[in-house]
């Protein structure tokens, strides 16, 4: 019996950041042998962003990078080095799928593309992934997520106000492409399954970012009207938004609320001891039309609750809330803890390290985890050995010369 959904998919993974990285992951994870092609002659960023351990910098202490790479095996290779594109050609022969996510004129600069990837193996399934794509007027335009973020629409309709911007956190649109990536990926390999041919995806996270943003595009090609940044106003549910509860041990306590029709809004009110009536917000159409207002009076009531007991009461009335967890709270949540969701990995640099888990379950085949990230080429010479069959002395001439570097 297979014991993992992607045992023996063999995956060459140039990829680097979050896009690629992140879809390859998945892959890994569930069982495909997945070679990350990189060098310390230009280590992916990543490498060296924060949370490092113990607070040092070092391309092998990044948690940042540790979380989009388990699972891999890592190759250091100079593609600069002619040597080096010779052994990469050589890795296409082994693979069978090879990803990338830099800007169409890196892989062309080495003969690395897929016109001539597919005359060596015809039946290649090979993916790319930059910001705007492999076509275009700006194809070439380089950059990250947040400046995607910004180019597709997010950074407008986010914030308190039109005047007042507030940007979704990080690299937005890295976390929305990837799971296109991942599927388009899955079904490239179901048809290789049927046909026994391959081919190339071009994944613009431009493109797939955008259905991120459907309600307010298909609202804006049947009204014309353009969704623009309002907090957390809402034009189903109110009262609806974040509200700050009492302090707890110094720290801000918040609770997050979504009523849906008049019934929550009735018992919303009971919890918070509001019995009278309250004609000007009895309705839904009253409160949208009055958020403002009703926004001031449910701060002021939450506020002086603690916000557990809070939550634990409007949840045994029927009304949608939760608590406004911190990632230190996310640790130690015991539904996360029930689903065995936090895997402690033993890094060869940096010890036992925690890693998101899953967001899925595989009955019959349930993925895991299977090693923590790679040191920068810590499986160079296992590749070159396992995969194509060089000698040590091969390998040592190839250090020796900084094609493995």
């Amino acid at each position: 019996m297979t014991r993992y959904a992607l045992e023996g998919v063999r995956v060459l993974d140039f990829s680097w950041v979050g896009v690629g990285p992140v879809a390859t992951k998945y892959l890994a994870d569930n069982g495909a042998d997945v070679i990350r092609v990189e060098s310390a002659t230009h280590p992916d960023v990543l490498r060296m962003a924060p949370p490092w351990k113990d607070a040092a910098p070092g391309v092998n202490r990044s948690q940042f990078f540790a979380s989009y790479n388990t699972s891999k095996r890592s190759l250091a290779l100079d593609l600069s080095q002619p040597k080096a594109r010779e052994i990469a050609l050589r890795l296409v022969g082994w693979a069978e799928v090879v990803v990338e996510s830099f800007t169409p004129r890196v892989l062309r600069r080495y003969g690395l593309e897929y016109d001539s990837l597919r005359k060596l193996k015809p039946e290649l399934v090979m993916l790319s992934t930059c910001l705007q794509g492999q076509t275009g007027p700006r194809a070439e335009f380089p950059g990250f997520g947040q400046l995607m973020s910004g180019l597709s629409g997010f950074y407008y309709i986010s914030g308190y106000s039109p005047d007042s911007l507030c940007p979704p956190y990080g690299a937005y649109t890295d976390f929305v492409s990837t799971r296109f990536v991942a599927i388009a990926l899955l079904s490239a390999l179901a048809y290789r399954r049927r046909t026994g041919r391959g081919q190339y995806i071009d994944l613009a996270q431009y493109e797939a970012s955008l259905h991120n943003l459907a309600p307010a595009l298909v609202d804006y090609f049947a009204t014309g009207r353009v969704l623009t940044a309002r907090a957390n106003r809402s034009e189903r549910y109110a009262p609806h938004g974040a509200y700050r509860c009492a302090d707890e041990d110094g720290q801000q306590r918040w609770i997050a609320l979504a009523v849906g029709d008049d019934a929550q809004w009735r018992a919303l009110m009971r919890v918070l001891g509001q019995n009278h009536d309250q004609p000007r917000f009895a309705t839904m159409r009253r409160r949208l039309n009055a958020f403002d207002e009703l926004d001031h009076l449910i701060a002021a009531l939450v506020r002086a609750w603690q916000a557990e007991e809070l939550v634990e009461r409007l949840q045994a009335n029927g009304v949608p809330a939760y608590r406004v967890q911190s990632c230190t709270d996310l640790h130690g949540d015991p539904n996360l803890a029930a689903f065995g969701f936090w895997h402690w990995l033993d890094h060869k640099e940096m010890g036992p390290s925690p890693y998101e888990g899953f967001q899925h379950r595989l009955s019959r085949t349930p993925g895991e985890l299977r090693s923590p990230a790679p040191l920068l080429g810590e499986h160079s010479a296992e590749v070159l050995s396992s995969v194509l069959g060089l000698s040590p002395e091969e390998i040592e001439e190839l250090k020796r010369t900084q094609v493995l570097l």
